[in-house]
């Protein structure tokens, strides 16, 4: 029978609608009775709208997980071991991309809510007094990844800790005229505290000339900046902020027709794939995405049985020392 309606598979199982809608709801069905169900449903190939049994369940056993882009390497990744965690243990996971439309982001929040969703995961770059005012209303639990927000179970990166690592390994090899290309700093955790860490470090080992760029994520605004910073100033390293970002510098520095390493040395922030396969190798910092999935998905089914986790988790890093950054001793 096409298009099966729960009426339908009450009456071929001789019993009541309520007693479908509590068996698709894990409710309290007799074994003779779940056998009856069970068997009807398997002859007609039955599945059940998921959607239209959250309504009635106390539970949807879906996820909402609000990205900001789709097309970034890390926020890809999380999002993957988001995804295979949560349906490790038995959740769905409804996936919504905002393309860093922060109004999108605010009306997904609550379009999930209204879904009801068991919980929500917020994979931010920026935490907007909105943001926490409609957070603040929802009944259902949110978990933040890469932003700190007050009140918010959070997971960040060590950003700041990070940063320091890549400006101490600098210093090291003995740079003295530094370019950091940057983004907003409405992005806490990319656009202070990274940034933070860089600049406190450089400074502690006295190194004065230090000039900073501000440009966004991607490579081509990236290259754009770069090309017009570099046509008049000449720094021996460039730190940027991303692996993205240290691609555009590539890009514009090819176009000035200078080389990296042997003109300029070059660090990123990511440890993507593709800065293994660019010759030289990008000496960059690789953050533990994977565990970051893991860690959100767990934390927020732990959230949604009432279970404590911390207000803030903090995820390492390693520094990936490549080819990309010559010594000046």
């Amino acid at each position: 029978m096409s298009n099966l309606t729960i009426k339908d598979i009450a009456e071929l199982a001789g019993v009541a609608k309520s007693t479908i809608s509590k068996y698709l709801n894990g409710g309290s069905v007799s074994d003779e009775t779940k056998l009856k169900i069970k068997k009807v449903i398997e002859e007609n190939n039955y599945e059940p709208n998921a959607f239209a049994q959250s309504l009635k369940a106390k539970r949807s056993r879906f996820i909402g997980v609000i990205a900001p882009c789709l097309d970034s390497i890390v926020t890809s990744r999380v999002i993957m071991s988001i995804d295979s965690t949560l349906r490790e243990n038995l959740y769905n996971p409804l996936i919504l991309n905002t393309s860093h439309n922060k109004n999108l982001e605010i009306d997904n929040l609550e379009s999930l809510s209204r879904l009801k969703v068991d919980g929500i995961i917020l994979v931010a770059t920026e935490i907007t007094s909105r943001h926490k005012e409609i957070i603040n209303k929802l009944k259902i639990p949110v978990l933040i990844i890469g932003q700190e927000c007050k009140g918010v179970k959070s997971i960040i990166n060590d950003d700041y800790n990070a940063g320091a690592a890549i400006g101490e390994y600098v210093a090291s090899l003995g740079h003295e005229r530094i370019l950091y290309l940057g983004v907003d700093e409405f992005d806490i955790a990319v656009g202070v505290k990274r940034k933070a860490g860089i600049i406190d470090k450089l400074k502690e080992h006295n190194i004065k000339d230090i000039r900073v760029e501000i440009t966004d994520f991607t490579a081509k605004t990236s290259e754009k900046v770069s090309y017009n910073v570099l046509k008049n100033y000449d720094p021996t390293m460039v730190i940027c902020a991303t692996d993205n970002i240290a691609l555009g510098v590539i890009k514009a520095m090819n176009s000035l027709g200078k080389k990296v390493k042997e003109d300029i040395s070059l660090s990123g922030f990511g440890g993507y794939d593709v800065s293994e396969i660019i010759t030289p190798s990008l000496t960059t910092i690789k953050f533990h995405n994977e565990e970051v999935g893991k860690i959100a998905a767990n934390s927020i089914i732990k959230m949604i049985d009432g279970a404590e986790v911390p207000d803030i988790q903090t995820i390492g890093f390693n520094l990936i020392k490549g080819n990309s950054i010559k010594s000046m001793k």
